[in-house]
């Protein structure tokens, strides 16, 4: 597909459950570095990799409309909440490669997710609709170029690897620290916090 180039949009999916600071940061570091036109996310209607989401696709919509609406270059679809199959990656960038046939994408995915994309649906056919931009996520190594020959050989130039941040914010720890009574402040933007408050999510 030839070099990453301001036609190249950047592609976050997941639970957001809620969204918090790692996913904005792991959004707009891999934006700069690799000059995308944007970073598209995409919230999952029907999560395939994790249990079921503990707020509506409605809460976790607005919570990352509320996180996003700052940064320009940051869009929220909702491709996978209207959706009445089950969010596998390489569905969604099927159709988006058919819906917006003037645009490429790049997916962004932790090191602790690209360890497990082997185990995933169609990892093949995911490499030929896109590029994945590993992104490091304290406690987990990147993979090596080793690894990736050794698990998708002849396809190893389609990940790039992205020199970000190591951080280690979890959603998981986040719900666990609302249920709890703690403060989430510095975990999620202001608004996110508000809004986790004022609908009583996560609570015991």
């Amino acid at each position: 597909m030839g070099p990453l180039t301001k036609a190249d949009w950047g592609i976050l999916g997941g639970t957001f459950d809620p969204v918090h600071y790692a996913h904005l940061a792991m959004a707009e570091q891999t934006r700069e570095s690799l000059g995308l036109q944007g970073v598209m996310f995409i919230p999952a209607g029907q999560p395939v990799h994790k249990p079921m989401a503990r707020a509506s696709a409605g809460d976790r919509l607005a919570m990352l409309e509320l996180a996003t609406a700052d940064n320009p270059a940051f869009m929220v679809s909702r491709l996978e909440v209207d959706s009445d199959r089950e969010g596998y990656s390489v569905n969604t960038l099927e159709q988006l490669t058919a819906e917006r046939p003037g645009d490429r994408f790049v997916l962004i995915m932790s090191s602790e997710a690209a360890r497990a994309l082997p185990t995933w649906r169609g990892p093949e056919r995911l490499l030929a609709l896109c590029r994945v931009a590993v992104v490091p996520r304290l406690g987990y190594e990147m993979p090596s170029r080793e690894w990736l020959a050794a698990n998708f050989p002849g396809q190893e130039d389609r990940f790039v690897l992205v020199d970000a941040s190591r951080l280690g914010h979890s959603a998981t720890e986040v719900r666990a620290r609302v249920a709890d009574g703690r403060s989430i402040r510095y975990l999620v933007p202001p608004a996110v916090e508000a809004y986790i408050s004022q609908h009583h999510l996560y609570a015991n």
